[in-house]
């Protein structure tokens, strides 16, 4: 049935109807329609669509085109085209020229390998969307003259051309996971601003430059300190068990032209959390094994190496391994070291296999589908993933008493980065500013102009490189510096208020300074704090043994031990600036900025006073103005660390049991959900709601009068499932507010998972019938995200929904059929 606007013209919609040609009542209406919504069909070609001469939108996604269908090139009056979600490799010359008032332009997700060279003839087009595909050059696209919006992100583009942003139009270009060198990936993670400066600076024979960043990953007591150090010095170097990495050592090594940032992660689990922070994408990965204490059974290959390999093939599945068996020397004889080398290749073999096969099988099940052309987001997902390949090159067992082993492993490394099969953007083109710019830093602190702690305020540095390099501005040199901070080089989060003053051209102080917090020994280190620390902070002693119980109970810390920890840690660094000290500890009247760090990367959070539910409380909603019905400030006193909690009791007390009324979806993880990853969507959502009580894989919290849950599960399949009490949803705005929490909930969840490139989402709503396995899936539930002012779910208007053993439920209970704007 056409739909009329305001304007009386037809809009047509024929979205999910399973077709395989345009219909005929389509057709036949002719120049009538002006807007045509095919998307979610089976269509191939289009035969006889220029019969609609009038038409301005045309929405053509989640189809099944493998060619560009040219009768498009007959509708001169379109100018808004959705073509995304397809098969299509090739687009013809001809096509666009005909195409003058085309000016919104959808073809991500296809598998396009080159542009036609005449696409610039489109002179109105103002967005461009080619994310997901397979094009390695942007020619074609320089002479848009009126493009505002491009995205280009993961494709294989390895140049950009710098006439393209010449362009004053252009004011966002996006293009993440691409091999870039020219300019590096991360120039363009700064945005437009930084690869405009980056071409205006670059100059014809700028030199090419090798940089790898190099991860030593493993297990405790795994010799990846040994192995660091000796790669580093060129010999062997002993570390003794005392001298083990307490959180993240980074060195920089220059060898024969190529450039390494070598980052050594402490092994012990409770340094987990705050990995995700350095862990980057184009990395080289150094997994390090300790032979002789590693057993030829499951249990030891999961903890030793599976672990390492799955996690990396959830947050940067494109990196590149290489597996190093260490402590040679302590096994029995060459014919053990041979055995367990060989068990674990196959074990890896059959480990990356097994993931390839099973991202197959989902991706097969979802086609297999009665209605495959709804799962298309699912299906297109899996077949990025499958286009990821972690490398694990080789394993090599080593000797570190060794020189001439150390020498060999060396020479394997320069061999692997140089190999450009594996490596294609390790060579980097940049301006010669960008390297003056990071030897004046490194200069500055070896003259002692820069404090020995490394820490700098801003606008100082600015000023120093300012009187070296007379031609740049603030504007240009912060972008360098922040280039500088994205190879690790130094760190400056100008993002975190409480810290864009601050620079650390040392990042190894930053590093000192979590793990005054984030370490295996915390406890050691509470019990050491003296009565003068004590006293300076106007603390007893029956305090400190509250600390350390608290902290052992509860995974909470207080803000008081907290200050006196990094205080002691900062003078220990010869920092005895009392104003820089108290910036970075913070007082009882503010936050210091360490805190402030450690929260913005989901690390913890600040406990609150949960009081009594008050079921008259004025509603939060985000983005509103809420005034508390009792306004009483609380202080936060302490910071909890969930990664840290060992059980659910305080969330099972207060949610008490499960209704299978209850308001519940499941969010599936393919292949499973991250280490980490529960914890820190809580902390994100915790933020926002109050009170709360969080567990070691649950968590209850409150909006008004209403509950929700939050449970990891990681049982046969991973999922976080959300629910909310039956018991608070008696009428139908009860239901909307409650869907609007669950909206922003799962807002925060779809954005963390962005960080792990290596994972598919799902979401189910089970059916609500006990012992009933059944449910129903959410189709286009992102776009739910993005857009709270329409049904999403094509589920219609019907009042109820059946299950496929025949139950049936309110459909507002089981869908947000009509998300609440105002959320």
């Amino acid at each position: 049935m056409p739909l009329l606007n305001g304007n009386a013209k037809k809009e047509e919609d024929f979205a999910g109807k399973k077709l395989k040609s345009l219909p005929n009542e389509l057709l036949q209406r002719g120049g009538d329609a002006v807007k045509v919504d095919l998307q979610r069909n089976r269509l191939k070609q289009i035969s006889g669509i220029a019969q609609l001469n009038n038409l301005t939108e045309l929405n053509l996604s989640r189809n099944e085109f493998t060619d560009f269908p040219v009768d498009i090139r007959g509708l001169r009056q379109l100018e808004r085209l959705y073509i995304n979600q397809n098969n299509i490799k090739t687009i013809p010359e001809n096509v666009f020229p005909s195409l003058e008032k085309l000016r919104f332009l959808k073809l991500s997700t296809n598998r396009l390998e080159k542009l036609p060279q005449d696409m610039n003839r489109c002179q109105y087009l103002n967005y461009l969307n080619l994310s997901n595909n397979c094009l390695k050059n942007l020619d074609p696209l320089v002479g848009l003259s009126h493009l505002k919006e491009l995205y280009v992100e993961r494709n294989q583009l390895a140049e950009l051309p710098d006439l393209l942003f010449q362009n004053s139009s252009l004011t966002l270009f996006k293009a993440n996971g691409n091999p870039l060198r020219k300019p590096p990936q991360e120039v363009c993670a700064g945005g437009l601003k930084d690869i405009q400066s980056y071409f205006a600076m670059l100059e014809a024979n700028a030199p090419n430059v090798y940089t790898v960043k190099t991860m030593f990953l493993g297990s405790s007591m795994a010799g990846k300190s040994t192995l660091c150090r000796s790669l580093k010095q060129g010999r062997p170097v002993p570390v003794d068990e005392a001298d083990r990495t307490v959180g993240i050592e980074i060195s920089k090594v220059d060898s024969e032209g190529i450039r390494f940032f070598f980052w050594d992660f402490a092994g012990q689990e409770e340094y987990y959390i705050t990995h995700h922070v350095f862990i980057t994408a184009q990395a080289f990965v150094i997994l390090a094994i300790n032979l002789s204490s590693y057993n030829m059974d499951a249990q030891s290959f999961k903890e030793n190496v599976g672990f390492w390999i799955k996690n990396l093939q959830l947050k940067i599945p494109d990196s590149v391994v290489l597996l190093v068996g260490t402590h040679v020397d302590q096994c029995t004889n060459e014919n053990e070291v041979k055995e367990k080398k060989i068990h674990i290749e196959e074990q890896v073999k059959e480990m990356l296999e097994t993931h390839t096969t099973n991202l197959e099988q989902q991706k097969k099940n979802f086609q297999e589908m009665e209605d495959s052309s709804s799962y298309c987001d699912q299906i297109n997902q899996i077949e990025r993933l499958t286009e990821y390949k972690l490398k694990v090159v080789d394993f090599v067992p080593i000797d570190c008493t060794k020189q001439g082993e150390i020498d060999k492993l060396l020479t394997r490394i320069k061999n692997e980065v140089l190999n450009k099969a594996t490596f294609p953007s390790i060579e980097q083109t940049l301006p010669r500013i960008y390297y003056e710019v990071e030897n004046d830093i490194q200069e500055l602190l070896k003259n002692d102009d820069i404090a020995k702690h490394g820490i700098m305020n801003q606008r100082a540095l600015l000023y120093e490189l300012k009187s070296r390099h007379v031609t740049l501005d603030d504007n240009s040199l912060q972008l360098i510096l922040q280039y500088l901070h994205r190879i690790g080089v130094i760190m400056w989060y100008k993002e975190i208020p409480e810290l864009a003053d601050s620079l650390f051209v040392k990042p190894s102080i930053l590093i000192s300074l979590f793990k005054t917090i984030v370490r295996h020994d915390l406890v050691q280190e509470l019990n050491k704090i003296s009565n003068a620390q004590l006293k300076s902070e106007n603390a007893l002693v029956i305090q400190k043994k509250k600390w350390i119980s608290d902290y052992k109970d509860r995974a909470s810390l207080n803000n008081v031990a907290i200050r006196i920890l990094v205080r002691t840690e900062l003078k220990e660094n010869d920092i005895t600036d009392e104003e820089l000290i108290e910036e970075m500890v913070g007082s009882k009247k503010k936050e210091g900025s360490l805190l402030s760090l450690l929260k913005h990367f989901d690390v913890c959070l600040s406990t609150k006073h949960n009081s009594p539910l008050n079921p008259k409380a004025n509603e939060f909603c985000p983005k509103k103005n809420w005034v508390p019905s009792n306004p009483i400030v609380y202080e936060p006193d302490a910071c909890l660390f969930p990664s840290y909690l060992t059980d659910n009791k305080l969330v099972e007390i207060k949610w008490v049991s499960d209704n299978t009324e209850d308001l519940n979806i499941h969010v599936y993880f393919l292949p499973e959900i991250p280490y980490g990853f529960f914890h820190r969507l809580v902390i994100r959502t915790c933020s926002l709601y109050s009170p709360y009580w969080i567990g070691k894989d649950q968590c209850m919290l409150c909006c008004g009068d209403k509950r929700f849950l939050l449970r990891e599960r990681c049982d046969e399949d991973s999922f976080i499932e959300i629910r909310c009490k039956e018991s608070e949803l008696e009428t139908p705005e009860d239901i909307q507010k409650a869907w609007g929490v669950i909206r922003e909930i799962m807002i925060r969840l779809n954005t963390l998972t962005e960080q792990w490139q290596g994972l598919c989402l799902t979401v189910h709503s089970p059916c609500k019938s006990s012992d009933c396995e059944a449910y129903f899936q959410w189709n286009d539930w992102q776009e739910w995200l993005e857009d709270t002012g329409a049904n999403k779910f094509n589920i219609g208007q019907e009042e109820k929904l059946t299950c496929p053993n025949g139950h049936q439920r309110r459909t507002e209970l089981l869908f947000p059929r009509t998300p609440d704007a105002s959320t």
